[in-house]
């Protein structure tokens, strides 16, 4: 059996390195056409296999996941993410998730809605009429509220101090930058003191927070940290401080940063789609007229989740995820060899055009069309998938439409046309200068 599938040309020593390129997402599609369902280039000692179809996705996700560990990215990251659920692997990781899931449950997402809704009011009682935004750093900021009063149940007087951490964090994990090893970040390189002060700062505000939690442990308490804190696993044990630390580094991140993206280039495709637009208007008069959208009013916004589903289509918040090959298994028709690295982009797989008609139109209809009720899984998997795939996208889409339909009912947002909005692919996927609009008041 081959192991070696076709792909570019290895430049020396080096060999190919899309993400140090001017537009990684460009090279990377243009290699997917171009070589097919599974491609090969190796990455300066890096192997990578890219897999370009849904069968070959969900045969590394589904069937070959006790075959793999996290890729060197997410290894790379443990320094200041630590051992939560997006870095954890074998019987750590289940033991997490276990103690993780109920936070989680539908009825306790749905606890959240009047939280969301509420800081989203007052956001919005700071715009004015005609002013310019950054659209991406005001869901940055009101997100990041909302997931600090959920996971601690206190008025985020720290919020700015994480915000600018946080921020740090991802502007310095651009790049080729995200596969250098942990041991760099202690090396005199540009930018790496500024973000060792970012997570002492992480830390310090975390470990604070949970110390003052331990104090006043309140068994009615509904906020995440508190449901972290009471969970009991089958032994009856429970979540040390570091892995409570670790998992609220985890929800920071994933509760926040993701969020605030999706909602980014909803408004960004909206205001180049003046009729995807009316119509989200329409629905949201219809069923809402001027007062809060609530969780009961959820089923009823059909359009406007299928909004915040194709803007995740084309701009996927996580534009891809990795698996390294701890035992060796095949794949379509090739042996992946222990150590490989296997990515699966879904920017790539989310604008196929075998799965997707007109893949570059921003088109919320083709949700409610019947061709797309039976998508292959993998086709289109904004929160990953496997026995991996992300514990809170209840809340995040509840929060994502929820968002939405509080903005959208009362303002309208119009790009600034000189400013240029560039995706960045890092953990996520970025507007690389943010994205200005004009703020109109319906």
């Amino acid at each position: 059996m081959p192991t070696r599938p076709p792909g570019p040309e290895p430049h020396f020593l080096i060999g190919n390195m899309p993400l140090a390129s001017r537009d990684p997402l460009a090279v990377l599609t243009r290699w997917a056409r171009q070589y097919g369902d599974i491609f090969y280039y190796r990455a300066a000692w890096i192997h990578v296999y890219f897999l370009n179809h849904p069968d070959l996705i969900e045969s590394v996700l589904v069937r070959n996941h006790p075959n793999l560990l996290k890729d060197r990215v997410i290894q790379n990251s443990r320094w200041f993410f630590g051992d939560g659920l997006l870095t954890s692997e074998g019987e750590e990781w289940k033991r997490q998730r276990r103690l993780t899931q109920p936070a989680f449950h539908r009825d306790r997402v749905a606890s959240y809605a009047g939280i969301m809704t509420g800081y989203a009011q007052q956001m919005l009682t700071r715009w004015r009429d005609g002013t310019v935004i950054d659209v991406h750093h005001e869901m940055m900021k009101l997100t990041l509220r909302i997931v600090v009063r959920s996971l601690f149940n206190v008025e985020a007087e720290e919020d700015e101090k994480i915000s600018r951490s946080l921020n740090v964090m991802m502007r310095h994990s651009a790049g080729v930058k995200m596969l250098f090893p942990s041991y760099f970040r202690r090396l005199p390189l540009p930018g790496m003191s500024e973000i060792r002060g970012a997570v002492k700062q992480l830390n310090h505000t975390v470990l604070a927070i949970i110390n003052e939690r331990r104090q006043r442990t309140d068994p009615e308490s509904n906020d995440l940290l508190s449901l972290l804190m009471q969970a009991r696993d089958e032994d009856g044990s429970r979540m040390t401080d570091k892995q409570l630390r670790d998992e609220v580094m985890t929800f920071l991140l994933a509760g926040h940063e993701t969020t605030a993206l999706a909602l980014s280039w909803c408004w960004y495709l909206l205001s180049r789609n003046p009729e995807a637009e009316a119509k989200l208007h329409a629905e949201l008069d219809a069923v809402l007229g001027r007062r809060l959208p609530a969780y009961s009013d959820l089923p009823a916004l059909r359009y406007s989740e299928r909004v915040v589903k194709e803007s995740m289509r084309l701009y996927p918040p996580a534009w891809s995820l990795a698996r390294e090959v701890a035992t060796p298994f095949e794949v379509g028709g090739y042996w992946l060899p222990a150590g490989a690295n296997v990515v699966m982009s879904q920017w790539i797989m989310h604008h196929d055009s075998r799965f997707f008609s007109d893949p570059e139109k921003f088109d919320p209809d083709r949700w409610g069309r019947e061709e797309y009720q039976t998508l292959p899984k993998f086709a289109y998997f904004p929160f990953g998938g496997g026995n991996r795939q992300c514990v809170g996208a209840g809340f995040a889409m509840m929060e994502a439409v929820l968002l939405l339909a509080t903005v959208a009912s009362k303002f309208q947002l119009k790009v600034i046309e000189d400013h240029p909005v560039v995706p960045v692919p890092s953990f996520t996927l970025r507007p690389k200068q943010g994205i200005k609009v004009t703020v109109r008041q319906r």
